[in-house]
């Protein structure tokens, strides 16, 4: 936006326009209130600006010479609320130092009656020269429509841009444009926040089929589309249905955010919903509801976009009349596409959707259906119903659809957009465009689901294989791959209903592996899959896995090495298809320690407790002898510590912290020390020293203060009173620090923490805004763990800076001492699990008041 020029303004009645401006958009603004009439709406604000800025050319007194146009969306005859005011002023020859000051006297004066104005001041020729090297400026010079001044100077430009104007170079301009804007969007329809105007399936995707037809002299509006042919009745109401949703939502979105917002941000989701009479229902609430509608919106938009522009490019470049290659009786290929043989053979034989897709599989030459293929697959979607699940053929198509070596994800993508997953998979259906808010899911349930199977198929392709090699090597493996698709597909998909989702979805995976006639053995294997497909990541994330009966219980719950081999594959998949940001190094060390040591378990390898210990100590020992640390060294530490130090650590740890300590054990000084995590993401850091009051609070308050996040702590007190303490943490902020930089800078801050005196704790971290409008309630329990020795504290609430060490002073104002602890953050949420003990924990009223404090320090 230009800024306000200092030239004065003549003494003109400027006042009155910007009185009667601001007073007519607010009638414009009650009146849609009463009687929401998009179309009716943009027209008249549009002739409202119209009249504004005619009457300022005419106060002004602006040369007769000029010329004054609408360009843009603007000069479409259309307004939104609040969007820019695009005009050109349009010279007949270069702007001298004469005509420079009226033309700052009606910037400036645009400004002072309350206008937001994008303007340029071009000749003729200097428009055309911009319209040759930038197909944004030529499509706004497309829509340029006369205000005042020089009619003859607009009409030279509109003939001299028609002259120049190439539909066929303009129509692949508009389509490459279009192409890199959805990818800004990830290609998606289903951002949690979208952008009305230029997400795939937005405003933007109409207004390219109507700008291309326009430049190709077909037409300005989907009437004129339907005249030539391009479109039928229905297709067109189902734009003008789409296109008038879409208005409606940003018309008002503007009003409600009070400036120019296109995008559909959390923060007016709820309103927006309840001004359109949407409530919560059940477990719903009314802004997922709102947002499932603009997303079957969107994906309406999306799908004829395709059909149109493929319609147009047969218009503008008719393809050579080339010999169809015969596929069989149902399909060929011409030019390259798809082509069904029988215009009807969608509704005759309904399994033949299903095949089409098959085709394109199996076919990797062809790059897609032809229009008139598409425009008929849209149409029987809509009108086959059931048919198509009742169609013999159909479970075996969409079975061989899955067993295909190429093409999966891409063919199961192209069904979720044009309606076929969600109708031959009723319980997809219901899912597709529904919203997760529990502030780690960046995805809607449907691009979550197809997302994790992305991630398994990315596991089986070659290509690939570096990312995460076990995973690679386990899924070229894997027999029957196909039982790990579905277990994807269904994983989630009873989500939004209300109950257990796992539950629920096994009983649909259930159904489905019965009505495809999958084996017993294969069904068995979806359905557990289904219903405990959140249990690895919970055990490797919350539970101690150098604990041998941890690994022996999970184990006992896997029972084959098949399934644990697929629970893994599925449990990556899952978490990586969450968000970008939830998945790291971390986790993933975590779930592959717990895979290997199951399977070992599985197979009769796991040692028993005692020979784990000795195993532990020969490999610390055999590490420490690779670092020439003499044979007995290692005693003056070991004798400090007891069996529990020796299974809660592996034995690279052992090794590590032997020798930093073995000639330090009785310091009175504290020992920090930091290295990059082996084999995982984040910085191990140690720290040594004689055990004092509230030190696991300080040391939490300490790294809360310098910015880092702890992912991992295991507390331990020697024989002889000294705490010897590990922690991995993450920096999440990315310092700009070499390794040795941030190592030698955590050790000195952790080391000035606990030689100062104890400094306040830090305030906890603003509230993101995704956490003010899907808040999430804290949640605290605590239980005795299955040995009757300690007690096993989960805490659940929003991740804030600060979080930790409020709960580190609680507990220690309690009186209770941690063991251990977890901490889980996915995305914006916090599961945490302590490993605490203490006396009064064997009180009842007492673990009452615990949990009662603790939320109250959550909430504050």
């Amino acid at each position: 936006m230009a800024a306000r020029p200092e030239a004065p303004v003549p003494a003109v009645h400027l006042l009155d326009l910007k009185r009667e401006l601001a007073r007519e958009r607010e009638r414009l603004r009650e009146a849609y209130r009463q009687r929401p009439h998009p179309g009716w709406a943009l027209r008249r604000h549009a002739r409202l600006v119209d009249q504004v800025l005619r009457k300022l050319w005419q106060r002004l007194a602006m040369p007769s010479t000029l010329a004054l146009a609408a360009v843009g969306g603007y000069g479409r005859g259309e307004l939104f609320p609040y969007s820019d005011v695009d005009v050109l002023v349009l010279l007949p020859a270069p702007e001298d130092a004469a005509l420079a000051p009226a033309l700052e006297r009606f910037v400036g004066a645009l400004w002072d009656v309350g206008l937001d104005t994008a303007h340029s001041v071009r000749t003729v020729d200097e428009c055309l020269e911009q319209a040759r090297r930038d197909i944004t400026i030529e499509t706004t010079l497309l829509e340029a429509r006369w205000l005042a001044g020089n009619r003859t100077l607009f009409q030279r430009l509109k003939t001299s841009l028609a002259a120049i104007l190439d539909p066929a170079a303009f129509l692949q301009a508009k389509r490459l444009e279009q192409e890199q804007r959805h990818q800004r969007y990830h290609d998606a329809s289903t951002n949690l926040e979208p952008n009305l105007k230029e997400s795939p399936g937005g405003l933007r995707d109409l207004q390219t089929i109507l700008w291309i037809a326009q430049a190709c002299g077909l037409g300005r509006s989907w009437r004129d589309l339907v005249h030539k042919g391009l479109l039928s009745e229905e297709e067109a109401r189902q734009l003008r249905r789409q296109e008038a949703k879409l208005k409606d939502l940003r018309i008002r979105l503007h009003y409600l955010a009070g400036r120019r917002e296109d995008r559909l941000l959390f923060d007016f989701q709820t309103a927006l919903a309840r001004e359109l009479g949407l409530s919560d229902r059940g477990v719903r609430r009314a802004g997922e509801l709102l947002m499932q509608r603009y997303y079957r919106a969107a994906r309406v938009v999306a799908q004829l976009n395709v059909i149109l522009l493929l319609d147009l490019e047969a218009r503008i470049n008719p393809p050579s009349s080339g010999e169809p290659q015969v596929l069989n009786e149902r399909f060929q290929v011409t030019n390259g596409l798809l082509q069904a043989r029988d215009p009807e053979v969608f509704l005759k034989h309904p399994s033949a959707i299903l095949e089409s897709f098959l085709l394109l599989q199996q076919h990797r030459e062809i790059q897609g259906r032809d229009a008139q293929t598409l425009r008929a697959l849209w149409r029987a979607v809509g009108e086959v119903g059931a048919r198509l699940r009742r169609d013999p053929d159909s479970p075996r198509l969409f079975m061989e659809i899955l067993r295909q070596p190429a093409g999966i994800t891409r063919e199961l993508r192209r069904m979720n957009r044009y309606g076929v997953l969600g109708l031959y998979i009723p319980a997809f259906g219901r899912i597709v465009g529904q919203m997760q808010h529990d502030l780690y899911h960046v995805y809607t349930v449907d691009e979550h689901i197809l997302m994790v199977v992305r991630n398994l198929r990315r596991f089986a392709v070659t290509e690939f294989a570096h990312e995460y090699p076990l995973c690679s090597r386990l899924m070229a493996e894997f027999e029957r791959p196909e039982v790990l698709y579905l277990a994807a597909l269904f994983h989630d998909i009873a989500k939004g209903r209300g109950g257990d989702h796992s539950s629920l979805g096994a009983l649909e995976a259930r159904r489905f592996c019965r009505r495809h006639s999958l084996s017993p053995e294969d069904a068995e294997l979806v359905e557990w899959l289904v219903r405990h497909h959140l249990m690895m990541s919970h055990t490797a994330q919350k539970q101690d896995l150098s604990d041998p009966e941890v690994i022996a219980r999970f184990a006992q719950r896997v029972g084959t090495d098949r399934r644990l081999t697929a629970l893994y594959l599925l449990t990556v998949a899952d978490i990586r298809g969450t968000s970008p940001k939830v998945w790291n190094a971390w986790k993933a060390r975590l779930l592959e320690d717990l895979f290997h040591l199951t399977r070992r378990h599985l197979s009769g390898q796991a040692p028993p407790p005692a020979s784990l210990l000795e195993a532990r100590q020969d490999e610390a020992l055999r590490q420490l002898r690779l670092a020439a640390v003499p044979d007995a060294a290692h005693e003056r530490l070991w004798s400090k510590l007891d069996v529990a130090y020796f299974l809660r650590h592996t034995p690279e740890e052992i090794a590590w912290h032997t020798r930093l300590l073995n000639y330090r054990v009785d310091t009175p000084s504290p020992v920090v020390k930091a290295r990059l995590a082996p084999g995982a993401e984040g910085i191990q850091v140690l720290v040594y020293c004689p055990d004092q009051p509230r030190l696991f609070a300080r040391l939490c308050d300490c790294f809360a203060r310098i910015g880092f996040s702890i992912a991992e702590a295991k507390i331990y007190t020697t024989r002889h009173g000294y705490a010897l303490d590990s922690f991995l943490v993450l920096d999440p902020e990315n310092k700009s620090l070499s390794y040795r930089d941030l190592t030698s800078y955590l050790e000195y801050e952790v080391s000035r923490a606990l030689e100062g005196p104890a400094a306040p704790p830090p305030p906890l971290g603003r509230v993101s805004r995704q956490m003010k409008h899907f808040p999430i309630v804290p949640q605290v329990h605590i239980r005795p763990d299955d040995y009757g020795r300690h007690h096993i504290l989960s805490i659940v609430a929003g991740d804030r800076t600060g979080l930790l060490s409020r709960v580190a002073r609680v507990l220690h104002d309690h009186g209770v001492n941690v063991e251990s602890a977890r901490i889980t953050t996915l995305g914006e949420r916090a599961e945490d699990t302590f490993l605490i003990s203490g006396g009064k924990l064997l009180d009842d009223k007492a673990v009452v008041r615990l949990e009662t404090d603790l939320l109250e320090a959550l909430k504050a």
